[in-house]
C-alpha cells in the first residue's frame, strides 16, 4: 500500500510538471465551455440593415424608429435607389433592407401599402430568421397604430436574394468545401516533416546543400497538386450532385482554391515544424483546427451573433475569408472589385505561416 501511495504521488508530480498535460486537462474543457456556449447560438443579433424610407412621414420615421430600437437590427446607412440597394448587398454591408412605399401613412389605415423586406439569403437559415424577426415587428406596429381588429394590414413582401429558394445546401457545400480543405491539406503537410524525423531520414536533409526554404518549398508543392485535384473532385461533387451554382468567373474560382490550399499547406508545415511525433502533428491538425473553424468560421454559426472576443478570434481563421469568397464567386457573382480585401488576406496568412516555417526549421536534430 505505501509502494502505491509513493507511486501515485510520484504521477502526480510527473503530470503537474507537464504543462501540456495540464493544458489539455484543463485548459481544453474551459475553452470547448466558452466556444460552445457563446458560439452555438440560435438567435441573432445586430444584423446591418438599411431602410429605404419613400414616403418620409411620421408614421414611416416611427415604424424606421421601432425596427431599429430592436436589439435584433443595426442600422447600416441608407439607400434612394435600387442600384444602391443592389451594390450594398453586393459588397456585404447589410444583409437586409426595408423598402417603405410612397404614401404610407395615407395608406396605412386603407389596408393599400405593402412593405418590402428584401434579404440576402446567402445563408438561409440566417436569412429565415431576420425575415421572421422584422416581420414579428411590422405586425407589432400596424396593431398598435391601426387596432387589433386588423393586425394583418400590412403583409411584407419577402424577397430573398442570391438564394430565393431557400436552399440549405447554398450553405452547406461552401462551409464543407472550405473545412475539408483545411484539415485534409494542413494534415498532410503537418505529418511531412514529422515522417522524416520518425524515420530517421531527417539526418540526410540536413547534410545536404538544400536550403530550408528549399526543403519547405519541396514539400508542399507535391501537396499542393494533390489537394487541388482533391478540391476539383468536392467542387463537382457540389455542383452535379447538390446543384450548387457557379455566378461568378470560374477563373477567380480557381485561383482562390489554390490561394486558400497554400494557406492550409503552409499552416501544417508550420506545425510540422514545431512537433516531434506524427501523432502530435495530426491530434494539432485535427482536433485543434476542427472545432474552431465550425464554430468561427461563419459556416454554421453567424459571427455577428457571438461576443465582441470571439468575433475578434475568428478574424485569426482564414476559414472565415474563404467561406465569404466563396459565397461572392458562387452565389453572389462578384469578383475581385469586391472580394480584395479576403484575398489580400489569405495571401498574407500564407506569407506568415511560410516564413514561420522557415524560421522554425531546424537545420540540427538536437
Amino acid at each position: 500500500m505505501k509502494q502505491l501511495t509513493v507511486f501515485i504521488k510520484k504521477e502526480f508530480k510527473h503530470i503537474f510538471r507537464d504543462v501540456r498535460t495540464l493544458i489539455i486537462l484543463f485548459g481544453m474543457p474551459v475553452a470547448q465551455v466558452f466556444l460552445f456556449g457563446f458560439a452555438i447560438t440560435n438567435e441573432v443579433r445586430d444584423v446591418n440593415i438599411v431602410i429605404w424610407d419613400q414616403s418620409r412621414d411620421y408614421l414611416s420615421n416611427e415604424l424606421s424608429n421601432k425596427i431599429l430600437a430592436s436589439e435584433y437590427f443595426k442600422y447600416a446607412g441608407h439607400v434612394s435607389s435600387n442600384a444602391e440597394l443592389e451594390d450594398g448587398f453586393k459588397y456585404g454591408k447589410y444583409k437586409m433592407a426595408v423598402v417603405i412605399p410612397d404614401n404610407f401613412a395615407s395608406d396605412l389605415p386603407t389596408g393599400q401599402t405593402q412593405i418590402q423586406l428584401t434579404v440576402d439569403a446567402s445563408d438561409p437559415n440566417m436569412a429565415n430568421i431576420i425575415a421572421n424577426y422584422a416581420t414579428a415587428i411590422i405586425q407589432t406596429f400596424t396593431v398598435d397604430n391601426v387596432g387589433f381588429a386588423m393586425p394583418n394590414i400590412i403583409v411584407p413582401e419577402l424577397r430573398m436574394t442570391y438564394n430565393p429558394e431557400l436552399k440549405g445546401v447554398y450553405l452547406f457545400v461552401p462551409g464543407v468545401i472550405t473545412v475539408i480543405l483545411l484539415l485534409i491539406s494542413t494534415l498532410l503537410t503537418s505529418i511531412a516533416l514529422t515522417r522524416e524525423k520518425e524515420a530517421g531520414t531527417m539526418e540526410i536533409l540536413l547534410v545536404s546543400p538544400l536550403k530550408p526554404a528549399t526543403i519547405v518549398i519541396g514539400k508542399v508543392i507535391p501537396y499542393l497538386l494533390l489537394s487541388f485535384i482533391n478540391a476539383l473532385i468536392v467542387l463537382i461533387i457540389g455542383m452535379t450532385v447538390f446543384g450548387m451554382p457557379i455566378h461568378g468567373s470560374k477563373l477567380l474560382l480557381i485561383f482562390e482554391f489554390i490561394l486558400f490550399i497554400l494557406v492550409a499547406l503552409s499552416l501544417g508545415i508550420l506545425i510540422s515544424t514545431k512537433t516531434d511525433s506524427q501523432q502530435v502533428a495530426m491530434m494539432i491538425s485535427l482536433m485543434a483546427l476542427m472545432m474552431p473553424t465550425i464554430l468561427l468560421s461563419g459556416f454554421i454559426f453567424p459571427i455577428d451573433s457571438m461576443p465582441m472576443f470571439l468575433q475578434l478570434l475568428s478574424n485569426l481563421m482564414p476559414a472565415k475569408y474563404f467561406i465569404i469568397i466563396l459565397k461572392g464567386i458562387m452565389l453572389q457573382g462578384v469578383g475581385l472589385e469586391v472580394l480584395w480585401k479576403e484575398t489580400l488576406i489569405l495571401v498574407g496568412f500564407t506569407i506568415v505561416f511560410t516564413v514561420a516555417s522557415i524560421r522554425n526549421f531546424k537545420i540540427r536534430l538536437q
